[in-house]
């Protein structure tokens, strides 16, 4: 998971007890490595075309066993922060990710609005990530399903602003065509640069 070059992603719907169904260097995230702020620097998903600076920031929640432990709890508060692009007004909007598959499951999750947003939900997985240490160059690549308002969709994560390298994103696209899933591979071709102020996207 470390190698820009070599960038492992799995097919999503699968469970990550199911082995046999994933790459073979594919391991799931772990919960600290979740948590914080990520920015969203690529999509295929309409909705960001017309918005900038989007942020998801995942916290962990107490979980929903008693006897489970704080640091394999299956509960993340979910903060996603955006603007539009002609406008400064901040939006948010509140949810909480469930595991689908129970405490310590880490890559598969359902997310439920808070407040007003009650009625909507979705599923969305972690079909790959790295871990850059304390260069802060990390990423992780979300697939969000289908659901009654929104396309299925895909989005890269970075721990910077700046997003990631020209390579890092180039690579992802082409793990993402290699990925035994029809709907991946359709829209590894439909990525687009979500926009973020002040930011010129590098090589490095």
């Amino acid at each position: 998971m470390e190698s820009e070059s070599s960038v492992i992603l799995r097919a999503p719907g699968v469970s990550q007890n199911t082995q046999d169904s994933q790459p073979q260097a594919y391991q799931s995230p772990s919960l600290s490595f979740l948590q914080g702020t990520w920015h969203v620097t690529h999509s295929t998903l309409p909705m960001w075309k017309s918005k900038r600076n989007v942020q998801i920031t995942y916290t962990a929640l107490p979980p929903s066993t008693p006897d489970a432990t704080p640091d394999q709890t299956d509960r993340l508060d979910d903060v996603v922060s955006y603007q539009g692009l002609d406008s400064d007004k901040l939006h948010t909007v509140h949810g909480v990710d469930k595991a689908s598959g129970g405490v310590g499951v880490t890559d598969v999750w359902d997310w439920r609005g808070k407040g007003w947003l009650m009625i909507a939900s979705s599923h969305w997985e972690v079909l790959g990530w790295a871990d850059k240490g304390q260069s802060q160059d990390s990423w992780v690549v979300t697939y969000f399903a289908k659901t009654l308002f929104t396309p299925a969709g895909i989005d890269f994560y970075s721990r910077r602003k700046e997003g990631l390298s020209e390579r890092t994103v180039q690579d992802i696209k082409a793990a993402l065509s290699r990925v035994e899933h029809e709907d991946v591979r359709r829209l590894s071709s439909e990525v687009f640069e979500v926009k973020t102020d002040n930011v010129t996207r590098g090589e490095a």
